[in-house]
């Protein structure tokens, strides 16, 4: 028996045109919103604060290169989901390209991400609303947003992505308008406001106030903001014309990061301090808002970062729940969570639910042990998964041009030599987190959970090898 015979998934997951029962709900404009909400997470509005305290000015700098390395790797991804759209994307594609021990590996690893954020996102939902409504539990809160979303997951998926469309919406309104009123205040033009020039870009102790070393943190504090944006690619699979809207997500990446991310951050640090301890307490975002004047400008942002809380609230569910199919219908998970009622696979997103509720409690039960074990474990999960992405392309990319060419609708920019750059970049960013005090137990336990589900995605594979050779 052939290697390609052994390595392949017993069932060929494709698209819902292609045999899969799942639904195919999503429209262009669900996919289309759903890959530009992607780049606006709680991560941008919040997490960024600690970058730009970090390495000052030059975040501008880190957000640009640490967006290069996520725009060549969601190119990849795209090309592989464009030539085989997939519900399991990265995984099924691993699967395929390394063996199925890297699709498991990469797989469980994505969905112990996804539903550890759903606990994440759930608490800072919980804590943003228990601050306007002093009088009530934080759990009560947590449980309303866990229910209504595992409740629209269970539905038709129209719903995820109808909630995911309006979600994005105000969240590309929100940064749209912020965009705005810096560029205004930049010119002079904004009433109230004076022109700052380049004062806080070069003048608060320059553009590189914390040295070569706090340009790496920022580095590595802009990686983790650029989580979300995968998801597009697991949702294609469930659209009506999913090589079209992969094709058109990912072709639109490069001025969504270069809007979203390096333009926003250029705007902070022009208008504010890099040091103003606001920027830190309150966010970034909030900080500006105020020193422009804006009324309300903190509330206003704890409605968007709500927002953005609550859609990645959603997205995780989805995502988690999808990579859990997919897992099982190739045989590497619980046979249980494959049943499809209605398009969906509502076992799936009630595992995923549960076992995200269940990290809430854990928040709350062992704060500084059990639940912080777990946010160490998936700190570095993202570049473990972009490496498998990027190995996998080098192997498939070959492949596809050999035997089916037709379907490379997406091709990565000057293959394989940038493919060896998003590696090095990602084994560069995993350097990096073993020599920074506060991300190299992340790594060490992300290591661990890795090796950890290699071995048993190993062994699993060996066990199928044999069995299929009798």
């Amino acid at each position: 028996m052939s290697r390609t015979d052994i390595t392949s998934p017993p069932h060929t997951e494709g698209a819902p045109a292609q045999g899969s029962p799942l639904s195919n709900g999503l429209k262009q404009r669900h996919l289309s919103m759903i890959a530009l909400g992607g780049v606006i997470g709680a991560g941008l509005f919040v997490g960024s604060g600690a970058g730009i305290a970090a390495a000052g000015p030059s975040i501008v700098l880190a957000y640009a290169v640490s967006g290069l390395l996520v725009m060549f790797v969601m190119r990849m991804l795209g090309e592989m989901s464009a030539a085989n759209p997939a519900s399991g994307s990265f995984s099924v594609h691993a699967d395929r390209a390394i063996g199925p021990w890297a699709g498991f590996t990469a797989g469980w690893m994505f969905w112990t991400l996804l539903v550890v954020g759903v606990a994440i996102e759930a608490i800072g939902a919980a804590h943003i609303v228990q601050g306007w409504l002093p009088g009530t539990p934080s759990w009560m809160w947590v449980l309303v947003f866990m229910a209504v979303f595992c409740g629209s997951n269970l539905a038709a998926v129209s719903n995820f992505g109808e909630f995911e469309f309006w979600f994005a919406a105000l969240k590309i309104g929100a940064i749209g308008l912020f965009l705005i009123l810096g560029t205004l205040a930049v010119l002079g033009v904004l009433p109230g406001n004076d022109s700052p020039g380049a004062a806080h870009l070069l003048h608060d102790g320059g553009f590189l106030p914390t040295g070569v070393n706090g340009l790496l943190i920022g580095l590595l504090a802009s990686l983790a903001a650029y989580g979300g944006l995968e998801t597009v690619t697991i949702a294609a699979a469930e659209a009506k014309d999913p090589v079209r809207g992969v094709a058109k997500a990912v072709r639109t990446t490069m001025w969504r990061i270069g809007i979203v991310y390096v333009g926003s951050m250029l705007m902070i640090v022009t208008l504010i301090p890099w040091n103003d301890k606001a920027v830190t307490e309150s966010g970034p975002y909030a900080a500006v808002l105020d020193r422009l004047g804006v009324p309300g400008g903190g509330q206003i942002m704890n409605v968007v970062v709500l927002i953005a809380l609550l859609s990645a609230m959603n997205a995780n569910i989805y995502g988690s729940s999808r990579m859990a199919y997919s897992l099982v219908t190739r045989g590497q998970g619980p046979k249980a969570l494959g049943k499809v009622t209605g398009g969906v696979p509502r076992r799936a997103v009630l595992a995923s639910s549960a076992f995200g509720f269940f990290a809430v409690l854990l928040s709350y039960w062992y704060p500084t042990t059990v639940f912080a074990w777990l946010l160490n474990m998936v700190g570095g999960v993202v570049l473990v998964v972009w490496g498998f992405i990027a190995a996998s392309q080098l192997v498939l990319r070959r492949r596809l041009e050999r035997e089916a060419p037709d379907t490379l609708v997406v091709r990565m920019w000057a293959f394989p030599y940038l493919t060896w750059v998003t590696l090095a970049g990602v084994v560069g960013a995993l350097v990096l987190m073993l020599l920074e005090d506060d991300t190299r137990v992340q790594l060490f336990s992300t290591g661990g959970l890795a090796l950890a589900l290699a071995l048993v995605g190993y062994v699993q594979q060996r066990a199928a090898g044999r069995r299929a050779g009798r």
